[in-house]
C-alpha cells in the first residue's frame, strides 16, 4: 500500500516541481524590478541631494550679501548720528558758554522755528 501511495507522489513531483521553479522565477522577477526601482531611486535621492546643496549654498551667499549691505548700512548710520550729536553737543556749549540758553525764553525759540 506504502508504494502506491509512494508512486502517487511520486508522479506528482514533476508537477509540482514545475509550480515550484515558475514561483521562484516570478520571485526573481520581481527582485530584479525591486533592484531597478531602488537604483532609480537611489539616483534621484543623489540629484535631490545636489540641488539642495547648490541652493543652499545659493542662500547662504544671499545672506551673507545681505548682512553686509545691512551692516555697512548700520555704519553709516551711526557716523551720520555720531556727527549730528557732537554738532548738537557743540552748539549746546557755545549756547551755554555765550549765556544765550538763560536768556532765551520758549516764545522767542518758537518764532524762531516758525511755529
Amino acid at each position: 500500500m506504502a508504494t502506491k501511495e509512494a508512486v502517487a507522489q511520486l508522479a506528482a513531483l514533476p508537477e509540482r516541481v514545475a509550480v515550484v521553479e515558475i514561483k521562484v522565477e516570478a520571485i526573481n522577477e520581481k527582485l530584479a524590478d525591486i533592484k531597478s526601482d531602488v537604483k532609480e531611486m537611489h539616483d534621484c535621492l543623489d540629484q535631490t541631494r545636489d540641488l539642495l546643496d547648490k541652493k543652499l549654498c545659493e542662500m547662504a551667499d544671499q545672506s551673507n550679501s545681505q548682512h553686509a549691505d545691512l551692516y555697512q548700512k548700520i555704519v553709516d548710520l551711526e557716523k551720520i548720528k555720531s556727527k549730528y550729536t557732537m554738532y548738537a553737543m557743540v552748539a549746546l556749549a557755545f549756547a551755554a558758554g555765550t549765556g544765550w540758553i538763560n536768556s532765551v525764553h520758549l516764545p522767542h525759540i518758537l518764532k524762531l522755528l516758525g511755529l
